[in-house]
């Protein structure tokens, strides 16, 4: 018995004294992180992680851009990093100083292979000092050796090594670029929750010659020259009523499940701006941003706003999860109606819209007079990654929306 006694005693003593499993951390403070696209390639983005609470925010930085990831859950070594607004996450494990898992998109089927590593790093490496400066304007082709060849204006500010800028399309902006000049080798990247973009291109006598990886699912070639006095086409004039129509209308449901069109007695006698856009898009983002700050800058603004949600979700149930995460999280006042899910293929988009000669770009803007005429239709958006481009849309939109109201 007393044996007994003793070895339960033994035992008590043995736990008591053994340490409770540490629970897994992650560091705190600058980290570096790749995510490997196509044809073997690396995209690299830093961060800062912050210890919140029980969990942690990100700080993503491309360029001058920001941006605060701040739903990540824990679950003993795992980790989820859920991307604001877009339904990308990063599914991980972790250890203090490593972070290894995949960049998701469940809708579309996507996922890219990502590794952090903890501690202050460049986001490139440099081998040799810069041999050419891209600072300035370039008048880039995409896809120039295939059918859907498309135009770019490159815009590049370069200090020694460093390399900041974007590059505009039809269809908008590709966001804040950052990388470097390696030698006679330029590389761009950006990641911002939803765009994994890389572009790497040899520069020589004024001439660009390289490729843009978007995640791993698209590479295309693209090719330069320098051309301070390049202009793309003006982005009002792309998209326009087809002959036969004079008016624009759809009939689309709310969050609610209403049934919203612009023959409602809301939109009856007041400017409408209506806006073509995707949960999914980050130009749309930046331009519905911008349209949430406008219209609380100038709340006597007598005009409507409507947004049509051209969705890749899967189901109904998923395209409205989005809409409702997205007027959550930036402050959406306005109807984002669900206008398409499963796609956001700008032919069937066109079959919904059949009045429009097509639907080139997410975002597009159409802006009805108090009558109910198309007075103006812009194409694309320019974010404030263009800078000056950003400024003058901001002046032409208020001028546009005081020549509306005045009438």
């Amino acid at each position: 018995m007393l044996k007994k006694i003793v070895l339960l005693l033994l035992c008590v003593v043995f736990f008591a004294c053994k340490e409770t499993p540490k629970k897994p951390s992650l560091n705190t403070g600058p980290w570096r992180a790749v995510m490997e696209v196509s044809e073997g390639h690396e995209l690299p983005f830093t961060f800062m992680l912050q210890q919140q609470d029980s969990s942690y925010v990100m700080t993503i930085s491309n360029a001058d851009e920001k941006l605060t990831v701040d739903e990540i859950m824990v679950k003993g070594d795992s980790i989820r990093i859920q991307m604001p607004v877009f339904e990308g996450y990063i599914n991980a494990t972790f250890t203090e100083n490593r972070i290894a898992g995949n960049f998701i998109k469940e809708s579309l089927g996507r996922s890219v292979p990502f590794e952090a590593s903890y501690g202050e790093a460049p986001r490139f490496s440099v081998q040799q000092d810069a041999k050419a400066s891209v600072s300035g304007i370039w008048k880039a082709e995409f896809e120039y050796d295939l059918p859907s060849a498309y135009m770019a204006k490159g815009i590049f500010y370069q200090s020694d090594d460093k390399v900041t800028g974007t590059i505009r399309t039809t269809t908008g902006d590709y966001r804040y670029l950052e990388g470097v000049m390696d030698g006679d080798s330029l590389k761009l990247s950006t990641f911002d929750g939803a765009h994994v973009f890389l572009f790497l291109a040899k520069v020589e006598d004024n001439v660009l010659n390289g490729k843009f990886y978007s995640g791993k699912h698209y590479v295309a070639n693209f090719k330069g020259s320098r051309d301070e006095t390049y202009e793309l086409p003006d982005a009002n004039e792309l998209t326009f009523l087809k002959e036969g129509y004079e008016t624009f209308d759809f009939s689309f449901p709310d969050v609610d499940g209403q049934m919203v069109s612009l023959s409602d007695d809301q939109f009856k006698d007041k400017p409408v701006l209506v806006q073509i856009m995707g949960t999914w898009c980050p130009n749309c983002l930046d331009e519905t941003k911008f349209y949430v700050e406008y219209l609380q800058n100038n709340p006597d603004a007598d005009v409507e706003m409507v947004a049509l949600a051209f969705e890749y979700a899967r189901t109904e149930e998923k395209a409205f999860e989005g809409i409702k995460r997205l007027k959550k999280r930036v402050g959406v006042d306005y109807p984002i109606l669900l206008a398409q899910v499963g796609t956001s293929a700008k032919d069937k988009a066109n079959e919904k819209l059949p009045m429009l000669n097509h639907v080139l770009s997410y975002p597009t803007t159409i802006y009805i007079d108090k009558k109910g005429a198309v007075r103006k239709i812009h194409t694309g958006f320019n974010g404030p990654a263009t800078g000056e481009k950003y400024e003058e849309f901001k002046k032409e939109f208020d001028k546009t929306i005081k020549e509306l109201l005045n009438e």
